[in-house]
């Protein structure tokens, strides 16, 4: 496996650092993970990249997974999460659509999840071990609710996790900061989508 070259994270990260480890091409997919309406105000600053992500990954026909977050009756379905925050995304309202400049594709895969994790009650696991999937780029909102914890539950389930600092976002700095610390340490290798796309030569 080919090494890594200049560090492709936050300075405060490096003595959390615990792999050094690149992507292959033959066997990654990028999963975007929420990026809807209802997120925008937060995740401003990460579209664009979002963006040239996607179409990088397009233009290599490498995997694309879209996540996209909705509840029908938050009493029901709703479980902990409706119950922390008071609220959740309601299906077929403005702020369950998709980024219209980050929007999925028709015959790409979205799955529809209803919990931070992307793997929680969801076809998502069965879906990329069938594309024959090792290596889960991760990018979206939030990087301490949803990304992070899909990261962590992909660790638990064998893949090698990378988690793009740069493509992910959240409600506060600090947050973010501390999410890739943890992940650094014991979940993900934190990469930037430069560093990235250099990796998988797109």
């Amino acid at each position: 496996m080919a090494a890594r070259g200049k560090a492709g994270y936050p300075p405060e990260i490096a003595p959390f650092v615990t792999h050094r480890w690149l992507p292959e091409r033959e066997r990654v997919a990028l999963l975007v993970i929420d990026m809807q309406e209802y997120f925008r105000p937060l995740a401003g600053g990460i579209v664009e990249r979002v963006r040239d992500l996607l179409g990088a990954f397009r233009r290599a026909q490498l995997p694309v997974v879209f996540t996209a977050h909705g509840h029908k009756d938050p009493r029901r379905d709703g479980g902990m999460l409706a119950r922390w925050w008071g609220e959740v995304i309601q299906e077929g309202t403005f702020d369950h659509r998709f980024m219209e400049e980050v929007a999925p594709r028709e015959g790409e895969k979205v799955i529809k999840k209803r919990r931070y994790s992307a793997f929680f009650a969801t076809e998502l696991e069965d879906y990329l071990r069938a594309k024959g999937v090792q290596d889960l780029v991760i990018s979206g909102v939030m990087t301490n609710l949803c990304c992070e914890t899909t990261a962590r539950d992909a660790f638990m389930r064998d893949f090698r996790v990378f988690f793009l600092h740069d493509a992910t976002a959240t409600a506060d700095p600090e947050l973010h900061l501390a999410s890739l610390k943890n992940l650094a340490y014991g979940f993900a290798v934190i990469l930037s989508v430069e560093e990235l796309m250099q990796a998988l030569g797109l």
